[in-house]
């Protein structure tokens, strides 16, 4: 299925997944979708593999970790961060390198001091390799770190590879003649 990109989140200068000056990072892109989700992109490098050709666990939970946290700037215009209390994987499929890593994360459920989210990395053919879900605590982010902005490079960094859609899910079943199958 696609989704149309509604805008992009910033990126910063060090963080391990989405700081795009950090040696080791993911260097990760966010792209906020229709739907209220938050869809994040990037290409895995041989240093973030477990098994050959096999994206590691650890890294697979931080990018869910890190793309459902982040969906909560979504409704808070970036005022609001969160703050992961609890954390959960189910591994499904390996994740492999060869190729971009989709992860897509959202809200389902929001009080006034927590929210809770859930979050798939996608294959290319769209099925579910890994499931994440989490409990976070909504916090500014002056009171998470001492966070200049500036110092930080937190902003958005447009490049002429920005998606205006993205693939979100399983391929549409086409019938004979090429079109949607209806089973």
């Amino acid at each position: 299925m696609k989704r149309t990109v509604k805008g992009k989140q910033q990126n910063s200068r060090m963080c391990f997944v989405c700081g795009l000056k950090n040696p080791a990072g993911l260097r990760a892109s966010f792209y906020e979708v229709d739907g209220g989700e938050l869809m994040a992109l990037f290409s895995a490098r041989d240093e973030h593999q477990s098994y050959p050709g096999r994206l590691h666990g650890g890294i697979c939970a931080t990018i869910l970790d890190e793309t459902i946290g982040r969906a909560i700037m979504i409704r808070s215009q970036g005022e609001v961060w969160g703050v992961t209390v609890e954390f959960t994987t189910r591994f499904k499929k390996p994740v492999p390198m060869d190729g971009p890593v989709r992860v897509i994360g959202r809200i389902v459920k929001e009080g006034s001091r927590i929210f809770e989210g859930t979050g798939e990395i996608l294959l290319a053919d769209g099925t579910v390799a890994v499931e994440g879900r989490g409990r976070y605590i909504k916090m500014p982010i002056e009171k998470i770190a001492d966070f200049d902005r500036d110092a930080q490079e937190w902003k958005v960094t447009a490049e002429d590879s920005d998606p205006v859609e993205l693939e979100a899910g399983p391929p549409l079943a086409k019938d004979a003649a090429g079109g949607p199958s209806s089973s």
